[in-house]
């Protein structure tokens, strides 16, 4: 059975390189504290998949920002590949060009890189390969968040127009009403990680994005799971199951198109 490829970008909490930040400890660590994944590598985890993970902080470097700010629509609000801003709006690093270069050559690159391999021994073994990207959401919005709707859904589908398929998309949702969970599709948060290497060019690539309100698993204000915890990991992992077992219909109309 092919396996998925279980992309997991901001569940660390690890800072490498501590050059550019203005503020202190108290406020770097709010802003993980609010701005983190947390557990995502641990709810979404499968010995059946391969899973790219990212190993450091999306507050020191944010792998699914493009690299170029004038194409990063949160770059305007400090949220580009390298943060500048606490949700709040204050000034938290100054990025001289050096830093970039540094964090985009040493960190980004090398994780889309890591990215792009997986995808590619997945298009050279079966002629295909499927991404899920994986994150979870708060229930009350940040400052900066573009839709900022509530109250928010148990899960967020997010697509992309070319690369996820219709059948996807059916069968992601139906997976998570089946379960009596609400869900939003491309709602609060859109989009889904593709490599620039396929983007817009190669059908045989899809992704879709899995978000979880952090209702669901932790204790409200806090990192600290709860007891349905373990409940939420089992629903994602019948979620994982089924994809992983109708991959060939998820790609038979691709594949077949002329």
């Amino acid at each position: 059975m092919q396996p998925l490829i279980l992309h997991i970008p901001h569940a660390s909490t690890t800072i490498p390189i501590r050059d550019g930040y203005l503020v202190g400890e108290e406020i770097l660590q709010q802003e993980i504290n609010k701005l983190t994944d947390w557990y995502t590598d641990d709810l979404f985890e499968s010995s059946e998949d391969i899973t790219v993970k990212v190993d450091f902080s999306r507050i020191f470097c944010d792998v699914e920002r493009f690299v170029d700010d004038e194409q990063e629509v949160m770059a305007q609000y400090g949220m580009g590949m390298l943060y500048t801003h606490t949700d709040a709006g204050q000034l938290m690093r100054k990025v001289t060009p050096n830093l970039r270069r540094k964090i985009l050559e040493g960190y980004y690159l090398p994780h889309h890189q890591r990215l792009e391999s997986a995808v590619q021994s997945q298009l050279d073994q079966f002629g295909h390969a499927l991404i899920v990207d994986c994150h979870s959401f708060s229930e009350i919005p940040f400052e900066r968040d573009l839709n900022k709707k509530t109250p928010r859904p148990d899960i967020n589908i997010g697509t992309d127009a070319f690369h996820t398929s219709q059948a996807l998309r059916d069968l992601t949702h139906q997976f998570f009403i089946s379960q009596g969970l609400s869900v939003g599709l491309d709602w609060p948060y859109s989009g889904t990680i593709v490599p620039m290497a396929y983007y817009r060019q190669n059908k045989r690539v899809q992704s879709i994005l899995i978000e979880v309100n952090r209702k669901l698993y932790l204790d409200a204000g806090t990192c600290t799971r709860i007891l349905h915890f373990n409940e939420i990991k089992g629903t994602l992992n019948q979620y994982l199951h089924l994809i992983r077992s109708n991959v060939n219909d998820i790609f038979y109309p691709i594949n077949n198109e002329s």
